[in-house]
């Protein structure tokens, strides 16, 4: 039986590589768990500050990478009503997509997407409803279980997963908690029940997951390792001499959005949010939560 520390090893033997240097621009975002509009649809709530964010990104030449979790798949037994709830979205990220400048990656609510016939399936195509026929959408999009940053000229890398290697039953027991999301959690999420299965609602579990992958960390050098999963936003500073385990967050926070900002070689936690101009105009802004920090200042030992 393979452990938490062997599943993260695999993640980062088989990761994808990507190279980077001072010029990159990233944008790292988790956990969006889009889902169909419906009542029990957490991301619906922050679609338009999302939306809003990514757009910026796009325009600002920043690469996607996506940490898993993106679209809820536990809750929503079809794709496509995923895809209808969030048309504008998934075509915004097309764009990305069609400008090399996409990179994803599958959580547990999204395992699925480990199959590469069911990405095909879900996101080879859509329906335009304008000119009434089917369009291309992302037909040889991929998703990988964990990716490689690495600096072209430091050599320094940064390893990108969810972090559900680290939480048994939300890997190798995916399915059964898809099951009790799927009949049982999601009827009463309606309600405002809260879904035991999470760590980002159970605490103990959270403390547990970080626990395991900080461990990982440590035995592998101190390895830049950014995760999502826990939805808890978390940002050592290299002064502070902690391991350097970084959180993103996620996209389904109490009106707010957070991710992570690669650019200039720094690294940054930001949040974009709603808010209120002085003649009362709503307006949504992005602002650090956490200051850039130069990466090569987080060292390995």
């Amino acid at each position: 039986m393979f452990t938490s520390q062997d599943r993260l090893t695999r993640a980062y033997t088989e990761a994808k590589r990507i190279s980077f240097d001072n010029r990159s621009k990233f944008i790292l975002f988790s956990d969006c768990h889009r889902g169909d509009g419906s009542f029990a649809d957490d991301f619906a709530n922050n679609r338009n500050i999302y939306q809003h964010a990514i757009k910026h990104y796009f325009e600002n030449d920043f690469t996607y990478i996506e940490l898993g979790d993106g679209d809820e798949l536990w809750e929503n037994l079809f794709f496509k009503d995923i895809l209808e709830a969030n048309k504008s979205v998934f075509l915004q990220l097309k764009k990305f997509y069609d400008t090399n400048r996409l990179h994803m990656i599958y959580g547990n609510h999204d395992m699925v997407h480990r199959n590469p016939d069911i990405v095909k399936k879900h996101f080879s195509e859509y329906f335009d409803i304008k000119g009434g026929k089917k369009l291309p959408l992302m037909p040889d999009l991929k998703f990988y279980e964990g990716i490689i940053l690495e600096n072209a000229e430091t050599k320094q890398e940064l390893f990108l997963t969810h972090g559900h290697q680290a939480d048994f039953m939300n890997y190798v027991g995916w399915k059964i908690n898809r099951f009790f999301v799927r009949v049982l959690w999601k009827p009463l999420q309606i309600w405002g029940i809260k879904d035991p299965t999470s760590p980002a609602k159970n605490y103990r579990e959270l403390l547990k997951v970080e626990r395991k992958i900080k461990k990982w960390i440590a035995d592998n050098k101190n390895l830049i390792t950014i995760i999502g999963h826990t939805h808890r936003p978390h940002f050592p500073k290299p002064q502070d001499k902690e391991l350097n385990f970084f959180n993103d967050g996620s996209c389904v926070h109490p009106r707010s959005i957070t991710g992570i900002e690669i650019t200039e070689g720094k690294i940054a936690l930001i949040k974009w949010f709603i808010d209120t101009k002085d003649d009362g105009v709503l307006q949504i802004v992005k602002e650090y939560v956490e200051n850039p920090e130069s990466i090569i200042e987080y060292q390995s030992v």
